[in-house]
């Protein structure tokens, strides 16, 4: 048996654990640049507010409704996750960590509903973010108790124990809502006559082969308690990783530009170390403000491939600055910049060059003790000059909450 453990309204209760005084009110959060909403506790979605809406088509309805408004803090969701983690981590053999709000837990051992409801009390009480657990023989099962459990019960925990029960269950269970069926999948079955999960379990499994994917069958099988998605207790190495943001207020200056890029690109190169990661591809992009069609439009793209892997910061910085100065026009205003590295392996299989003449080692050194210092100091203590230091290109975050758990000068004080 597997367990889903899925945090309810994971970035709305990050937001409540410090701060009781919005608890059961209406909370939103807002994505990078305080643009779109990202985030919703069930009072705002009761208010009929959609994921992804437009912050500034909401200003009506928010000041009417008293809705309080926080800017992205990840800083402080990525170091609950954590902790959230640890707890589950604890109370099983096995555990794979899905996303930064959702874990399968191997439950083999003993599974039921008062070992769920059990987990789920721990860690509300040790990190105070509420869970829901939905327990059944496969994961996709696991997905769909894990939805009835979060919508349909008191308790927080839901069980597939019986075979008619998961039979009464999927027959009203929307075909849509399944893991692994996508908008477009989910219209192509419903254009046939399949609108549930029982009928998409019951559909015969050549026409899912030949009309959708090897993925469809095993989506299926995973219906009928069969285990084709086990538990992967390894994280996957990333195949890419990107950083890029609107800016706070567009530019224009080539200067500013290299700070973001620069910026972008060290953040890169520090995410590649900490996945003992390199690597072989390096691609920057500029993009000007969609939303002003009356201004010079230009949405530049340059990828640099590399002769050796790497994940130093000063060599991918460098690449990365001499790509946007090709690709850079001072004719246009910038609204939006970013970086994304690609085609990534093990650094312990880094294919060298012949020619290569740059001192991996002293840079490995250099790389090390500054990655150091900023774990211990805070991040970009140390940093490479071109980031700058007025960083007027950042995110526009009028309603960050403070870093509770992260900062020392966060740290929430307690008046007796």
């Amino acid at each position: 048996m597997i367990a889903l453990v899925d945090c309810n309204n994971f970035y709305v209760s990050c937001e409540r654990v410090f701060n009781p005084k919005i608890e059961n009110k209406p909370v939103i959060v807002l994505s990078n640049n305080d643009g779109c909403v990202i985030a919703r506790s069930n009072e705002v979605k009761a208010l009929g507010i959609k994921m992804g809406e437009p912050a500034f088509k909401l200003k009506h309805i928010i000041e009417k409704k008293n809705i309080n408004i926080f800017s992205s803090n990840f800083t402080l969701y990525g170091d609950l996750s954590k902790r959230v983690m640890n707890v589950m981590s604890a109370e099983v053999n096995k555990i794979e960590i899905y996303s930064i709000d959702e874990a399968f837990l191997d439950f083999t051992d003993s599974a039921s509903k008062e070992r769920g409801v059990s987990i789920k009390n721990k860690v509300q009480q040790w990190t105070g973010i509420p869970v829901s657990v939905g327990i059944a023989p496969t994961k996709v099962l696991a997905k769909v108790a894990g939805h009835i459990a979060k919508k349909y019960t008191k308790s927080g925990v839901f069980i597939f124990d019986d075979t008619d029960l998961i039979r009464r269950a999927l027959s009203v269970f929307a075909v849509e809502d399944l893991w692994g069926i996508g908008k477009n999948t989910a219209q192509k079955l419903k254009a046939v006559g399949i609108h549930t999960a029982l009928q998409f379990r019951q559909c015969d499994s050549a026409w899912l082969k030949t009309n959708l994917s090897v993925n469809a069958v095993r989506l299926q099988k995973e219906l009928f308690s069969e285990v084709c998605y086990p538990l992967e207790l390894k994280r996957k190495r990333k195949q890419n990783i990107c950083t890029t943001h609107s800016f706070g207020t567009e530019i224009k200056q080539l200067s500013k530009l290299k700070e973001a890029i620069g910026s972008h690109a060290n953040n890169c190169a520090t995410k590649l170390r900490q996945e003992k990661s390199c690597c072989n591809s390096i691609s920057v992009f500029l993009s000007t403000n969609p939303f002003k069609p009356q201004a010079k439009q230009y949405n530049p793209y340059k990828v640099i491939q590399l002769d050796v892997p790497t994940n130093d910061s000063m060599e991918i910085v460098k690449a990365t600055i001499k790509a946007l100065e090709s690709i850079y026009r001072d004719d246009c205003v910038y609204k939006k910049a970013g970086v994304m590295v690609s085609r990534i392996v093990p650094q312990e299989q880094m294919q060298l060059s012949l020619f290569d003449s740059l001192d991996r080692e002293k840079r490995k050194s250099i790389n090390i003790a500054v990655d150091k210092i900023n774990a211990i100091m805070g991040k970009n203590k140390v940093k490479l000059a071109v980031q700058g230091n007025g960083r007027k290109w950042k995110l526009r975050q009028e309603k960050l909450s403070p870093c509770y758990t992260t900062r020392f000068s966060d740290i929430l004080e307690v008046v007796i």
